[in-house]
Formats: structure tokens, C-alpha cells, sequence
């Protein structure tokens, strides 16, 4: 199935409650698919096409303020737009899901495939110091395991997550290994774990729960930013994702994540077949960030070399863990061009000689 696909069943077969989402491509097909697999029928989920990106993102925060799996999806411009409910989300505390098939832009751009949100998905996207527990899936595989793992961190958290896939991954097919059905959390269980903040309704043992991102007096707004960032710093601390390849004897490392890891894996073998000991780290959290590992390698390996679908991004992100300890280089397309990994290899070799 394609990768799209693969987060419909995902979100069905994990106990999502409800989705609300508006079609634009090259996501669209996740929405396409809940409906033709109707799973108000089989589970009780509800699938809704709201109006706009903005009115389902508030739909977001009225189902997860209750305590129930919610999610959206969207592609490049319609995520700018849910932006300032993304904030709101962050500042109430609220879990939910959040899907990002990126394409190519600024603007409404191309439909082709893009990695250009990082900056706007990694580093927060609306306004405020908050930051969303980001997976990057480099897999159909993956779209679909990472959608019950990214409510798991988000309830765990009490933050939103995102999965950040670009639209290599959203439309290529492979096989996918689907789980059991788990089913939808009931009342009871919503209660257990979120009464202590949901708005289960009053209950005569405890006060009432009030969600809400506002705090109009300074100190209560910096105490509560203060709580957040210690939140972000346990998150850095206990959920950094990432893989390697061909890493043991490498003397030069490509940093690439999404699709460009999986070109790049094929860069690193034609690379030692030349005889260039190159290995490939794959960032899987882009929040967290692998710094500490991109680091130790900044130890032993010469060079580095950021592959994206972007003008650079993670680059800059790569070369605040490498400190200045070893030459960062970038190679970068733009506007849907996805390389080859002839032309990787040959900016690769470029940057060692």
C-alpha cells in the first residue's frame, strides 16, 4: 500500500478516536481512505472532512482536551495554516497527532516531494518556545508503526507529535505488516489516565479541569514556560530515535533522514566500492535530535555530508552538534528534484578530497 495509506490503517488500528482533516496533495489519500474504510462501522472512530485546515486543527483541540486520540494530516501550506492551533495545543498540553506529507515550496509551490518544513515543524512553527516530539519515517512501514508510537510519546508527554514524512514516502507502495486492532480506550480508561487533566466532566472528588493556554501575569506565564522546557529536556534525554549503516569503520558520514536516508544507504555502497569508508546516520526523531551521537562521530570520523530535500535545514542543526569539530557540508535539491545517487556520491566525493 502506499504510505498514505499505511497511516489510515495506522490510526484505525491503533485506537485513534477521530480524525479531522481537509484534502491537499500529496496526503490526501489518508483521509481517502478512512472514509472508504469506514471505521465508524467497525470501531467507533469518527472521520471527519472539516472545512478548512484551520477548523480542523481546532477540532484537534476540542477532542484531545477530553482525553481522546484525535489526529490530523496536511500537507506544506496547509500546516503553516494550522499553526496558531498548534501553539494552543502546546500551550494547553494537549496530546494529539499531527501528519506532514511535505512538498515542494514556499508557497503552494509544486505537489512534488519536499523536506523544506523542518525549520517550521522541528523548531515549533507557530509562536511561543514550544517544541512537538517529531518522528521522521523513512518507510510504508513505518507511516504505519509510527502512528500509534506518536500518540504513545504524545500522551506520555502530554505534548503534540507530528509525523514528518515527505511525499516520496506518502506515495511509494511497499508491503506493510499490519498489527492487531487495539481497541478504543473506554471511559473508564480515559478517566484513569487523563482525569487528572481532561474535561471528563466534574467529578465530586477533585476540582474542575480547565484547559486553557492563558496566563495573563508574567510570573505565572514564565513558570509555566519554565515547565515546558524541563518537559522538552526529559524528552531529549530518554526518546532520541535514530539508525545507522555502515558506520563501524566509517571515516566519512552522510546525515540524511525520510527518503534521502534511503538514497543515501545506496550512496554509502557505491562509496565502498570505490574504497571511500563512508557509513550513513539516519535521524528517526528530528525532536529529539541525535545530537549526542552526531557528536561522538564528530570524534572519529573526518568529514560530514547533510543530504536534503531542501536549501539546508538540518545542516544547521548537524553542525550545532559537530561544533565546529570536523568539516560539515551540505548538499541540498530543491522544488520536488529529488538526486540520484550518482549525484550525491559525486558532491560526496567532492567534499573528501
Amino acid at each position: 500500500m502506499k504510505g498514505n495509506e499505511a497511516i489510515a490503517y495506522g490510526a484505525i488500528r491503533c485506537g485513534c478516536d477521530g480524525y479531522f482533516g481537509y484534502p491537499i496533495t500529496p496526503q490526501s489519500e489518508i483521509m481517502e481512505t478512512l472514509m472508504e474504510q469506514q471505521p465508524w462501522e467497525s470501531t467507533g472512530m469518527v472521520v471527519l472532512q472539516a472545512e478548512s485546515e484551520t477548523a480542523s486543527i481546532n477540532m484537534l483541540y476540542g477532542g484531545a482536551a477530553t482525553g481522546k486520540r484525535v489526529m490530523t494530516s496536511s500537507s506544506s501550506p496547509g500546516i503553516s495554516l494550522m499553526c496558531e492551533g498548534l501553539s494552543y495545543l502546546a500551550g494547553a498540553e494537549l496530546p494529539c497527532l499531527v501528519v506532514d506529507v511535505m512538498r515542494g515550496g514556499p508557497g503552494l509551490g509544486t505537489i512534488q516531494p519536499s523536506q523544506a518544513d523542518y525549520f517550521q515543524c522541528v523548531k515549533g512553527g507557530g509562536h511561543g518556545d514550544y517544541r512537538l516530539i517529531v518522528l521522521a519515517p523513512a518507510s510504508v512501514q513505518e507511516m504505519y508503526d509510527f502512528v500509534d508510537k506518536a500518540f504513545t510519546l504524545a500522551f506520555k508527554y502530554r505534548i503534540p507529535a507530528m509525523i514528518l514524512a515527505d511525499g516520496v514516502i506518502g506515495q511509494m507502495m511497499e508491503k506493510v505488516e499490519l498489527g492487531p486492532v487495539k481497541p478504543r480506550r473506554s471511559e473508564a480508561e480515559i478517566e484513569a489516565e487523563c482525569g487528572s487533566w481532561a474535561t471528563t466532566g466534574k467529578k465530586p472528588d477533585r476540582e474542575r479541569n480547565i484547559i486553557t493556554s492563558l496566563a495573563l501575569e508574567a510570573p505565572v506565564q514564565e513558570k509555566f514556560n519554565m515547565k515546558l522546557i524541563e518537559k522538552h529536556r526529559k524528552i531529549e534525554e530518554n526518546e532520541v530515535l535514530y539508525s545507522t549503516y555502515r558506520t563501524e569503520d566509517a571515516e566519512h558520514l552522510i546525515i540524511a533522514y525520510g527518503s534521502m536516508s534511503r538514497i543515501a544507504e545506496t550512496v554509502i555502497d557505491m562509496a565502498r566500492e570505490q574504497g571511500i569508508k563512508a557509513g550513513l546516520l539516519r535521524p528517526i526523531t528530528l525532536f529529539p535530535f541525535p545530537k549526542k551521537e552526531i557528536e561522538a562521530f564528530a570524534q572519529r570520523v573526518k568529514t560530514m555530508l547533510a543530504v536534503e530535500l531542501s536549501a539546508g535545514q538540518m545542516v544547521e542543526d548537524v553542525r550545532l552538534a559537530v561544533n565546529g569539530k570536523i568539516p560539515v557540508h551540505f548538499y541540498g535539491r530543491y522544488g520536488g528534484m529529488v538526486p540520484s545517487p550518482d549525484q550525491i556520491l559525486e558532491e560526496f566525493k567532492k567534499n573528501i578530497n
